[in-house]
């Protein structure tokens, strides 16, 4: 893992003209030694679980939640069934209210879990320790290859149009925008350089897309994990350098 590798995530103009509203938030974490579990993440979790609980809120009441139904539409307007390919915000908060819990995977994986529930926006973390060059949001072509989590050997075909988080090297590391991530990109225990990323389609989403950006760096401040500093992307800023411009700040 070389984390002085530079990286520009960009977005595509042609999704911010579809949807306007769109905003990506993003913090770089230039090497995480990723545990299996935190106690103090785990709290988190629950307790964002137990506050969904306590909303008894139905399937309908979860479409029905704002930032929820501007992706939805948003999905439908780049042409994606969202009752059929729901956002991660709205699977993972759909799961959670009918009375569920998440099965826990790794402290970083269930801290951007928690973060999704409290704040109702889809929040990844992305190992890119593979990955320099571009990271572009955009609307793929048809000759992409993405790996499916959990099964790199059956590659996939994004449909033209879909939208993916594509590299240089022509793969493609989600389906249908934030529906499903992609292998290359999973965050495994270890060593690892990750990019975590927050979206919003609503609007007034750029200031909920700061409140989480905000929660997750005083999080992994106090799991000890450096990071460097966050970046809001959207229709009036397309693109900015993640690795290579802006130092790692230890102990953030």
């Amino acid at each position: 893992m070389d984390s002085t590798r530079h990286l520009t995530v960009t977005l595509d103009a042609r999704l911010t003209d579809r949807v306007p509203g769109y905003v990506l938030g993003l913090i770089p974490v230039p090497a995480a030694d990723v545990a299996k579990d935190a106690p103090a993440v785990d709290a988190l979790l629950t307790a964002a679980e137990d506050r969904l609980h306590a909303e008894h809120l139905g399937k309908a009441d979860v479409s029905a939640l704002p930032a929820v139904a501007a992706w939805r539409e948003a999905y439908r307007t780049v042409g994606v069934n969202p009752s059929r390919f729901p956002c991660a915000a709205e699977s993972v908060l759909r799961r959670v209210a009918k009375g569920d819990r998440l099965p826990r995977i790794n402290a970083l994986v269930d801290l951007c879990n928690a973060t999704s529930l409290d704040h109702r926006l889809p929040v990844a973390s992305c190992d890119v320790g593979d990955i320099d060059g571009e990271l572009a949001v955009r609307l793929a072509d048809g000759t992409e290859t993405f790996l499916p989590l959990g099964a790199p050997d059956a590659p996939e075909s994004p449909e033209p149009g879909e939208v993916v988080y594509a590299d240089d090297r022509g793969r493609a590391h989600s389906r249908r925008w934030n529906w499903r991530q992609g292998d290359v990109v999973r965050t495994d225990v270890g060593r690892h350089r990750l990019l975590l990323t927050v979206e919003s389609a609503h609007e007034g989403g750029r200031a909920d897309v700061t409140a989480a950006l905000a929660a997750l760096t005083d999080a992994l401040a106090a799991l000890g994990v450096g990071t460097g500093a966050p970046l809001v992307l959207d229709r009036s800023v397309p693109a900015g350098e993640v690795f290579g411009a802006v130092p790692a700040t230890p102990g953030r």
